[in-house]
């Protein structure tokens, strides 16, 4: 009995053994490959000092006449990338400012709390320090609620928001506080595995191998940096603040809506959310295109195409 004991207590040592060393070894890869990372990823777009730190843009299209600012969903590794498709589609006949805030893509991160108030304060300086004046914003998903803060803070330099499947204030599930899984996952290295085994976690846009190398190199670089977990930490409060708001009454909207978030009711009813906050703007409109909440990746032409359209119309009236 004492020797089956025996056997039973080394073969627990050595597995937990094995644990620890995986973990350890998970944990000091990832730590080193971040490193090398930042040196060989390949830059991009020109940095703006915001804040006390350096936020990365991209302009494309200078000679076009309309701007359109593009703003990412929550997390996104690298903006400029993940909106690769549709920054080509809409730089044919716009100006397109792809703005990556702080703790995105190459932009710094910052320890400044990631409020309502604080980011569409650095928004607006970043734009200001670019002389843009005239401008429509298109964002994705959690970029909603941002814009939504915006408009209603700047409401006479921008009257355009186009939301690509964007989050609005009363939709449900999205707004819990997820830093602290956030946290263990990047800090422990264990992200960088996980998307190894089932690197589909990334959402990898249709880019060339090259940027996709780099996509996930800037993925893995700022995971979890101290701006996204606090952006995590203040969602439920940036949400509940969002519910305040309206769209000024001259303003105009364009929700472009994936199917796939039509059909799925976890966040409520997505078409009948949006209509709600359309209900007193100057020109609200709703488009469905087939496909899954990152529909710029496989609908860039198609949003291009409203865009243009919607715009057009805003022109003349």
């Amino acid at each position: 009995m004492k020797k089956m004991f025996n056997y039973l207590l080394y073969v627990i040592v050595v597995i937990v053994l094995v644990i620890v060393l995986f973990f350890s070894a998970v944990f000091v890869t990832n730590k080193v490959l971040v490193s090398r990372d930042r040196q060989s990823v390949k830059q991009y777009g020109q940095q703006v000092k915001v804040a006390g730190h350096k936020m990365t843009v991209l302009i494309e299209g200078e000679k076009n006449k309309q701007t359109i600012v593009l703003l990412p969903g929550f997390a996104t590794g690298s903006p400029v990338i993940d909106f690769s498709p549709l920054r080509k589609e809409l730089s044919k006949q716009f100006r397109v400012v792809t703005v990556e805030p702080l703790g995105y893509g190459l932009s710094d991160t910052t320890s400044s709390k990631r409020s309502l108030e604080n980011m569409s304060t650095e928004l607006h300086d970043v734009l200001q320090a670019l002389n843009i004046k005239d401008y429509s914003l298109m964002g994705h998903s959690i970029s909603g609620i941002y814009t939504l803060d915006y408009m209603n803070r700047y409401p006479n330099e921008v009257k355009t928001f186009i939301g690509i499947d964007s989050s609005v204030p009363n939709q449900k599930g999205d707004n819990a506080d997820v830093s602290q899984g956030l946290s263990i996952l990047g800090n422990s290295g264990f992200y960088r595995f996980i998307t190894a085994v089932n690197p589909e976690m990334l959402n990898y846009p249709p880019v060339s191998d090259a940027e996709k190398k780099d996509f996930r190199k800037i993925s893995l670089m700022g995971f979890a940096n101290p701006a996204i977990l606090s952006e995590a930490k203040q969602m439920a409060t940036n949400f509940n603040e969002s519910k305040k708001l309206s769209y000024p009454k001259d303003d105009a909207v364009l929700y472009i809506l994936s199917s796939d978030s039509v059909k799925d009711k976890t966040d409520g009813d997505w078409t009948a959310l949006h209509k709600e906050m359309l209900t007193d703007v100057k020109n609200g409109q709703i488009a469905v295109l087939d496909g899954s909440h990152y529909l710029h990746h496989t609908q860039s032409k198609a949003i291009a195409g409203l865009v243009e359209q919607f715009l057009a119309t805003q022109n003349t009236n």
